[in-house]
């Protein structure tokens, strides 16, 4: 989906790597064995990392194991699954066909619509499992869709929606004692999202003069420095929620991607953009 959530390998040893390794092959395997092969090409960081925070909190039965398949056809590749990955599976679906929807929508992307229909009998299955979270989904992105049409110049409203979207896919038991601090880390997490989304895609954006709620601001001399604020006041919101759970299991790597691996493709922007400016000649050196 948008790849934002994700580890920053550098800052974990070997073994701890190939731990979420097995966390993200497990969920492939669970992709695979619920919705066919197809659908491991929706395979996303961001709900390999729901899926941790689901096993690490819940503590359920863990399976362990090692599977060959067309990318570790030789050594095979090591997994993990729990019944938290069936149902970041599902949440995985639904999440992949909107967004391959909302690409054809926006860029009459052909490859988006053919993948969006390649998928449409597993969302049918996802919708059937869990009609209020899809209905919601739906509704927020027609809601989204809506508020970029008009042009909305508010940050708040259409990341608003994506954190409400989010938080219902976080809240993993309805009624359970964790339900509203998951929901609202997934807020939390929804709004980092779309706006870092905003953040990377403005230059795009700003080209085909396509709709970003950062645009009223990008003039500003401190828009940088704005930018930078409002992620971390958002990222915020979701790691004071999950500061407050009993996770342990795995915890590592839960902070390793809410404190360093989130950011990643932030500073990877800042640096090709500070590649791409043009060298400033000090006076006396010509």
């Amino acid at each position: 989906m948008f790849g934002y959530v994700t580890i920053a390998p550098d800052l974990l040893p070997k073994e701890r790597c190939d731990r979420y390794r097995s966390f993200y092959c497990g969920l492939c395997r669970a992709l695979r064995q619920r919705h066919g092969s197809f659908s491991r090409i929706t395979l996303s960081y961001d709900l390999t990392f729901l899926y941790i925070l689901l096993n690490s909190l819940y503590e359920p039965q863990e399976t362990l194991g090692l599977e060959h398949c067309f990318l570790h056809p030789m050594a095979g590749s090591a997994f993990v699954v729990s019944e938290a990955a069936e149902y970041c599976a599902d949440m995985n679906i639904a999440l992949s066909y909107h967004k391959c929807m909302d690409n054809w929508q926006d860029d009459k992307s052909l490859m988006s619509r053919a993948e969006a229909a390649m998928l449409r009998s597993s969302y049918e299955r996802v919708k059937a499992r869990y009609p209020e979270k899809c209905a919601l989904i739906e509704n927020c992105l027609k809601m989204i869709g809506e508020l970029e049409k008009a042009g909305d110049p508010s940050l708040d409203g259409a990341a608003n929606l994506t954190a409400a979207m989010l938080g219902a896919v976080y809240r993993y038991k309805e009624n359970d004692y964790w339900a509203d601090t998951l929901s609202q880390m997934g807020q939390g997490l929804g709004r980092f999202i779309y706006l870092m989304d905003a953040y990377e895609d403005l230059p795009k954006d700003l080209r085909k003069k396509r709709y970003n709620p950062l645009i009223p601001h990008h003039q500003r001399e401190d828009y940088e420095t704005f930018a930078r604020e409002c992620l971390t006041m958002l990222i915020a919101e979701c790691t004071e929620a999950f500061e407050t759970l009993p996770v342990v299991q795995d915890a590592d790597l839960l902070r390793n991607i809410l404190y360093n691996g989130c950011w990643m493709r932030y500073h990877a922007l800042q640096k090709r953009r500070d590649k791409n400016k043009p060298a400033v000649v000090k006076e006396g050196t010509v």
